[in-house]
């Protein structure tokens, strides 16, 4: 039997090892959260999916998306961490990403979204092969240049110690949470089937933003930058 999942739409996307807070306010969001509660700290499971932009911005409804093509079809799961109950009912949650995931199905029998979904597996990498070795440099030179031009252009101050990990897993899920791209590129990069993929796509990103920023002098929408938590 394919696993179940409570799905939790947001215009943006989740990557594995990324911390999320989010403020539950909606009755079927309430719900989701006192039944993970009711689970195992390691089974308070549920699913991040992305809402294609084209279908947020429709006119004259909120009644939110209505077909399987309104997500993408990958996704990643949120491990909820910590947990606090307001007076209201209200939560705020702590999660943290955890697995990938495709959507296979969606249930829409009730108002919390429930999906069948297949794990995606992070294949190993050979961390001392020489050449995951030299395009892991070049990811960490072409992300340590972008930080350094998109951090002078918000005139943020960055400490020289601050170290780029070299995991080729986890700089990949790094770069994908932190450029600043519109949500079907990073999506891109999500669904990519491993570390080297996602590694080859960061650096091509990476290298083409650094160029577009120095040249125009201007940074994308900063959406991904923004530490409010965020709300269903």
């Amino acid at each position: 039997m394919e696993p179940s999942l409570p799905l939790f739409p947001l215009t943006t996307a989740l990557v594995p090892g990324l911390v999320l807070p989010l403020h539950i306010f909606e009755p079927r969001y309430r719900l989701m959260v006192e039944e993970l509660l009711d689970k195992p700290e390691d089974e308070r499971e549920f699913g991040i999916i992305g809402v294609r932009e084209r279908r947020t911005h429709s006119a004259g409804t909120d009644a939110g998306p209505e077909s399987h093509d309104d997500f993408y079809p990958v996704g990643v799961t949120a491990v909820v961490r910590q947990a606090e109950r307001r007076e209201d009912g209200r939560y705020d949650i702590v999660t943290i990403g955890a697995r990938r995931f495709q959507v296979d199905d969606i249930d829409r029998s009730a108002p919390l979204l429930r999906a069948s979904v297949t794990y995606l597996p992070e294949p190993d990498v050979d961390a001392t092969d020489p050449r995951v070795q030299t395009l892991v440099t070049a990811a960490v030179e072409a992300f340590e240049n972008y930080r350094a031009i998109l951090g002078g252009r918000l005139d943020e101050d960055r400490t020289d110690d601050e170290q780029v990990p070299t995991d080729p897993a986890v700089l990949s899920y790094l770069i994908t949470a932190a450029l600043v791209i519109d949500s079907a590129t990073r999506q891109e990069l999500l669904a990519s089937p491993d570390a080297i993929n996602r590694l080859r796509i960061g650096i091509r990103i990476l290298r083409s933003e650094s160029a577009l920023i120095s040249t125009l002098g201007a940074v994308p929408a900063l959406d991904l930058l923004n530490s409010t938590p965020s709300e269903n």
